[in-house]
């Protein structure tokens, strides 16, 4: 990754920390230490290895375009059951590209491939049980003829002594989220873990930055 790239990233740590502590997207310390609730890997989870697979999905190594899309900020602490901080976990994300297209061979969505964005990204939490992300608003899609599926990220969090977390992370706000099938399988009073609130972030003009939780169990 270059210097700029590591500096936004930086930056934009810092600015989810912020988020953390204003009422209006802060987790209560019950929240945090609730386990989120796991949710269908789905379909679409990668088959097959990709060269750039880093924390930056809106780049891809030896491109120079920036993806389509609104550029979000995600980030967030991955803690366990007693609200302790677990480093060394590992975040996968995967989604759509802004079309709402998964580039993956079983995904007959017809709208086109985004060739300047990732797709899948990994990234490890620090001493801190941090982990963040820059990607992109995903688009909506059809899954069946009379049910839209809502922007959402797909997340798997890996970490040794730890039970594998595979669950799925909603945008606040988007039209489809209350009838989303997937999400409304979720409890009533378990959705807010899974939606998260995003505001405009202040170190890049049109971004999104939002704090995204994640408990997972001891083994």
């Amino acid at each position: 990754m270059n210097t700029n790239r590591r500096n936004v990233l930086k930056a934009s740590l810092g600015a989810l920390g912020a988020l953390a502590s204003t009422s209006a997207l802060a987790k209560s310390f019950d929240a945090v230490c609730r386990t989120t609730p796991a949710q269908t890997e789905g379909p679409f989870y990668p088959v097959k290895d990709q060269d750039d697979k880093d924390d930056d999905l809106t780049l891809v190594r030896g491109r120079t375009n920036r993806a389509r899309g609104q550029v979000a900020y995600i980030g967030g602490i991955v803690s366990d059951e007693n609200c302790r901080p677990v480093p060394g976990a590992l975040v996968e994300i995967w989604q759509a590209c802004a079309s709402g297209r998964y580039n993956h061979p079983g995904d007959e969505n017809t709208a086109p491939l985004d060739p300047d964005f990732q797709y899948w990204g990994r990234a490890l939490t620090d001493g801190n049980g941090e982990y963040r992300f820059r990607t992109i608003v995903p688009g909506a899609y059809p899954a069946d003829t009379d049910w839209m599926r809502p922007p959402h990220i797909h997340y798997k969090v890996h970490r040794k002594g730890y039970h594998e977390l595979t669950t799925q992370m909603y945008f606040a706000g988007s039209e489809y989220n209350d009838a989303d099938k997937i999400l409304r399988a979720v409890p009533a009073n378990e959705r807010d873990s899974v939606i998260v609130s995003f505001a405009p972030a202040d170190f890049e003009a049109g971004a999104l930055v939002g704090r995204f939780n994640l408990t997972i169990r001891k083994v």
